[in-house]
């Protein structure tokens, strides 16, 4: 007989209000709680979420119009079928910031709009304001299409956060009386509904709901919507028939939109609307952490090597495509046209987070790192009022961010994730801590039966320089993982002030220390930051002959408030240095690069259109900046690829 083998460490997020941030992120955050937040709640009260969920008021009507399907109108959709995601997700951000900063007025006005959602929540626990309000009698009629679970987990999730952040439990109450409901409907069980939502969320915020209530009935709920998706009979065939429409009207044509074109376990492709995809996958990767599922892991790497391999942005961004706001074919990556939805890019960081809840992964954490520090946050402004929805690699002046959108679900995306950022810096399991992102922070934890509280002091992402203190009450053994970014070509690790041997103690990209830790033990980490020249696969066609440029976790872009020429003019010597430097008065402080570059001339071509002799090259100095802090001045062109010379 042969042993059997060791059970797989699960790491989990700590809990927001358990990691303090300063540094970069403690600015961002800061900016989240000083005007996002707000912002987000007031810009719901203006397009009359509030009107529609307050059983109080007159039923609103349908105010923003229906979107023309192949269907009949009663399968249409309109985007004001997902308010309730919306408020969710707009609670979330606010309990999170809450958290970080008293905001007594902002709180009272979340109460409130609890106290709505608690008086139109139906006996059996039933509560959608889209179904309730402006289409009674019609739940669980078209789960395809109109987010009635989408809304569900978003709501779930707000509900988790203000519960950990202000310790009120009344909307946690509420949508755990929903998620009964919703587990007495939806089941393996005979008389119960075989489907799941068609836009995916609820799987992860079940997930949420489990470990913030210790019921496992949670998790099961989770992993019965992971595991029906994609099986046959189709579910959305027999839904769409039961209601007279057919099935083959999808607007889409294909259940590959929304990933349920065969069971999750048998997908190797990432395919369809990004946001929904990413989404699927964090579900996925909790379920699979939870569970010891290596039939899901299987998955889940094949369709983590086909994205990074084929389908994903240098930014982090993803989903090219307005047409289905997602995926098309394999290293189709315009820059220009780049749809790359701000929620995708959250949506990547969700994914890669829970990629790490089945242990220390650089590649995991990589990914995390980029899609936060580059094609996440750019989508919202350094002040926290302004937004994108899109995040192209390239602009001609045109694309700037607004205040709003006609569908509102990145501002409070990108609002959440910034708010919440300690729970991604860490994962805790048992008998060992990983140490995921760097940046100033103090994290309480509890490992080993112990509290231990890490202090981390850095100006990353500026300098690699980071220094980390341990502070525990007693001795206590625990493995320490600090992660070497896949970026880093040089590193140095030491304890106490003794180095470590790097190559010796590195497995999957992070340092395991494994120690009996006290009271003062400090490691310090030093990280080389070159600035690097990044080049595309061969069969990216836009990107052929061009580089990009980056330096630690960031990537850079020209802009034309630096550079008053045609971005696409400059050429970039392969020998050409780069000098980088802190400048602390522009863009809220950043470090930008430097560096002699060429350009086409233009002075002799007069009026001529084209022409036989060389273009002759003229010196030009240049000046990148941060891709995430593009367009916050005043609009001008940008572009992330440059020509290579």
């Amino acid at each position: 007989m042969t042993a059997a083998a060791a059970p797989r460490a699960r790491f989990r997020p700590p809990a927001v209000p358990q990691v303090d941030v300063g540094g970069f992120w403690g600015g961002r955050v800061d900016a989240v709680a000083s005007r996002t937040a707000d912002i987000l709640y007031q810009r719901c009260v203006e397009a009359g979420m509030l009107d529609q969920i307050d059983p109080e008021r007159p039923s609103p009507g349908v105010r923003i119009p229906f979107h023309i399907r192949d269907e009949s109108a009663a399968s249409t959709v309109t985007t004001q079928m997902f308010w309730d995601s919306d408020l969710g997700k707009t609670i979330e951000t606010a309990a999170y910031c809450l958290y970080r900063r008293a905001n007594p007025e902002l709180e009272a006005k979340i109460d409130a709009v609890i106290d709505m959602y608690a008086r139109l929540q139906q006996p059996d626990g039933y509560l959608s304001s889209w179904y309730q309000r402006i289409q009674p009698g019609q739940r669980w009629t078209n789960l395809r299409d109109c987010h009635e679970l989408y809304c569900a987990g978003h709501l779930i999730e707000g509900a988790v956060a203000y519960y950990q952040a202000t310790g009120k439990s009344r909307l946690l109450d509420i949508m755990a009386r929903y998620a009964d409901h919703i587990g007495a409907v939806f089941g393996p069980e005979d008389g119960k509904r075989k489907g799941y939502c068609g836009h995916e969320e609820v799987e992860l915020a079940l997930v949420k709901l489990a470990r913030a209530t210790g019921q496992q009935k949670y998790l099961d709920l989770a992993k019965y919507f992971i595991d029906q998706r994609g099986q046959q009979p189709h579910y959305f065939d027999g839904e769409a028939q039961a209601r007279g429409a057919d099935p083959r009207h999808f607007h889409f044509k294909t259940y590959e939109y929304n990933q349920s074109h065969k069971p999750v376990r048998e997908q190797d492709k990432v395919v369809g609307h990004a946001v929904r995809a990413m989404y699927l996958y964090s579900g996925m990767a909790d379920i699979a952490t939870e569970y010891g599922d290596d039939g899901l892991r299987a998955a889940l790497d094949r369709l983590w090597a086909d994205l990074n391999g084929k389908r994903l942005y240098v930014t982090g961004g993803l989903g090219p495509s307005l047409a289905n706001e997602g995926f098309t074919a394999d290293y189709d990556l315009p820059n220009e046209t780049a749809y790359a939805e701000t929620c995708a890019a959250v949506g990547l960081v969700f994914w890669s987070s829970r990629m790490l809840g089945m242990g220390p992964n650089a590649r995991f954490a990589d990914a995390m790192e980029l899609a936060l520090y580059n094609g996440s946050i750019s989508g919202l402004s350094l002040d926290g009022s302004l937004f994108f929805y899109e995040n192209p690699l390239e602009s001609r002046g045109k694309h700037n961010r607004w205040k709003w959108h006609r569908c509102p679900c990145c501002p409070p995306n990108v609002g959440r994730m910034v708010a919440a950022i300690g729970s991604y810096m860490y994962g805790v399991a048992d008998d060992a801590i990983a140490v995921h992102l760097y940046g100033d922070n103090t994290a309480r934890l509890e490992v080993a039966g112990r509290q231990v509280r890490l202090t981390q002091e850095s100006r990353y992402p500026w300098e690699g320089a980071v220094a980390i203190a341990v502070d525990v009450d007693r001795p206590t053994r625990f493995t320490l993982h600090l992660r070497i970014p896949g970026w880093c070509r040089k590193a140095a690790l030491s304890v106490n002030g003794k180095a470590v041997d790097l190559a010796s103690v590195t497995a999957d990209g992070y340092a395991a220390i494994a120690r009996e830790w006290a009271k003062g033990d400090r490691v310090r980490l030093d990280l080389d930051m070159p600035v690097e020249r990044v080049r595309a696969h061969p069969e990216v066609r836009q990107d052929v002959g061009r580089i990009a440029l980056m330096r630690g976790p960031l990537v850079y872009c020209l802009e034309g408030a630096d550079n008053p020429i045609s971005l696409n003019r400059v050429r970039v010597p392969e020998q050409a240095p780069f000098e980088s430097r802190f400048e602390p008065e522009l863009l809220g402080g950043v470090v930008t690069l430097s560096a002699k570059a060429e350009a086409d001339g233009t002075a002799d071509w007069t009026d001529t259109l084209y022409r036989r002799e060389p273009t002759k090259a003229e010196a030009m100095p240049i000046k990148a900046v941060p891709y995430f802090a593009w367009d916050n001045r005043e609009p001008g062109e940008m572009l992330v690829w440059l020509r290579g010379a």
